[in-house]
């Protein structure tokens, strides 16, 4: 490990014992989280630090690539440990600073396009919402039969991100379920090619979204790319920054947004269609073909409003609306039930959370124009996987579109 890295983890470590959960997982060598853990962290100091490391950079980094990532990570941390020592950023300038991203808003008139399909893509009469609902309540898995309906979405996710990609060597999953938390499911990656991955039971999980949770947690999405990043940047190549991945900067981006372009690539129409009706066999649920297809154009209907989190965190922390207004907001125009609602405002009030809510939509949005722009699907697949094994920044992707 060279000195930058090292000092890298040092600084992320010692910001994690300020602001615990910055740092989502660490594999590296213990003794460095121990020499954090004694340094007395002190959030200006730590800020101070960064900058310096950043400075470092265009002497000292011998990659690219490599620095172009490490600059834009310490950034993210920089304006982390600002906040921390008590300087206020503008939220839209913080989202920017830590993500290297620009927040972006959905076109109004996505929202009434999305609208319009949906009266006429769900049978019956009444208000939308509620037959929106009447869908959810059809297509909600047996809470009983979750943790069995999860193993084989799984192994099945997994058998079709093989047929497209290699995987690494000797990487492991395991799947549980837990409550009371702000997320619907998480990633916690152990290291050692090993991933722990929670599924919320808060909130009901429907046939329709079981594939697309499951594929960005797994195959092709967070544990895919964790174990092929540690094979790869952190065992093959040394780059010993790899061994730590954190919150509320640059990466997060990536991963989410490769996450989430990863679950289309494994879950195109008509494999989605035949996915969703061996689902809802295996759950006793009654699907028609027909139904399967019309329950696809909804979700490609729906993913329309992807954003709508990240515009409800906009009115929230920009426009100063109120809380009442957020959830009126959520579900009104973004469709949601009063549960769903009132779940992603957690999210977005979250301290550790409340910028993060961009990395989904905004990073799916970059990725997938990037992905898309490379040719056929073999192209596409090629250019993916350049997502699981390398150090790609937002900002890189940007520039290497235009």
């Amino acid at each position: 490990m060279d000195d930058i890295a090292r000092e890298y983890l040092l600084i992320a470590l010692a910001i994690d014992e300020i602001e615990h959960g910055i740092v989502d997982s660490y594999y590296g060598p213990p003794e460095l989280r121990e020499e954090a853990k004694s340094g007395n962290a002190d959030a200006d100091a730590l800020a101070r630090r960064t900058a310096a490391l950043r400075n470092r950079l265009s002497g000292e980094a011998d990659d690219e690539q490599r620095a172009l990532w490490l600059d834009r990570q310490l950034l993210g941390l920089e304006t982390i440990a600002r906040r921390l020592a008590g300087e206020e950023l503008p939220y839209l300038t913080e989202v920017e600073r830590c993500f290297d991203a620009v927040p972006e808003a959905t076109p109004p008139e996505d929202y009434a396009r999305t609208r319009t399909e949906l009266e006429e893509l769900l049978p019956g009469a009444g208000d939308l919402r509620d037959r929106l609902a009447e869908r959810e309540h059809r297509l909600t898995l047996p809470a009983d039969r979750l943790p069995e309906l999860i193993d084989w979405v799984a192994a099945d996710l997994q058998a079709e991100a093989a047929a497209r990609w290699p995987l690494p060597d000797g990487h492991e999953l395991t799947v549980s379920m837990v409550s009371d938390q702000p997320w619907a499911a998480y990633n916690w990656y152990d290291g050692n090619l090993k991933s722990r991955v929670e599924v919320n039971t808060d909130l009901p999980m429907r046939a329709d979204q079981l594939a697309g949770t499951m594929a960005h947690e797994t195959f092709p999405g967070h544990h895919m790319e964790h174990a092929w990043k540690e094979t790869r940047l952190y065992r093959e190549l040394g780059r010993g920054e790899a061994s730590a991945m954190l919150i509320n900067t640059p990466e997060a981006y990536i991963s989410e947004g490769l996450a989430e372009v990863g679950a289309w690539l494994v879950n195109d129409g008509a494999r989605w269609q035949e996915r969703l009706l061996a689902l809802c066999a295996r759950a006793g649920l009654a699907l028609t073909q027909e139904d399967a297809q019309r329950e696809w154009q909804i979700t490609v209907a729906k993913r329309r409003l992807r954003g709508a989190s990240g515009d409800a965190a906009l009115q929230l922390h920009v426009a100063k609306r109120s809380r009442d207004d957020v959830v009126r907001f959520l579900e009104q125009d973004a469709l949601a039930t009063h549960e769903r609602a009132v779940k992603s405002l957690e999210f977005i009030e979250h301290p550790l959370w409340r910028t993060y809510v961009f990395c989904y939509a905004g990073g799916e949005r970059l990725l997938s124009q990037w992905v898309e722009s490379a040719g056929d699907k073999t192209a596409q697949h090629a250019r993916f996987f350049r997502l699981l094994t390398e150090q790609i920044t937002p900002s890189g992707i940007t520039a290497d579109s235009a």
